[in-house]
């Protein structure tokens, strides 16, 4: 996983790409108001706040629209590397 995101890092550096890091807790805070929510309250609070019927089946895609949401939310929050 490391190494995944050292690739990503240095290519979204090399192309001029703004880049963001949010902990979980940021991410939890952002989506339920609640920094040490769980997995489901999180998952309910995304569907809840897109409005969709069902979530994807799964967790790193929902995961990933948390991320989305706390990035829209609290960009003051943000790491930029």
């Amino acid at each position: 996983m490391a190494q995944a995101r050292g690739i990503v890092l240095v290519v979204g550096c090399k192309r001029e790409i703004p880049t963001f890091e949010y902990t979980p807790l940021q991410v939890k805070q952002a989506v339920t108001g609640y920094g040490r929510a769980d997995k489901i309250q999180v998952q309910k609070m995304v569907q809840s706040i897109l409005k969709v019927d069902k979530l994807p089946k799964l967790d790193d895609i929902t995961d990933s629209m948390a991320i989305a949401i706390c990035h829209a939310h609290s960009q003051k929050f943000a790491i930029k590397l």
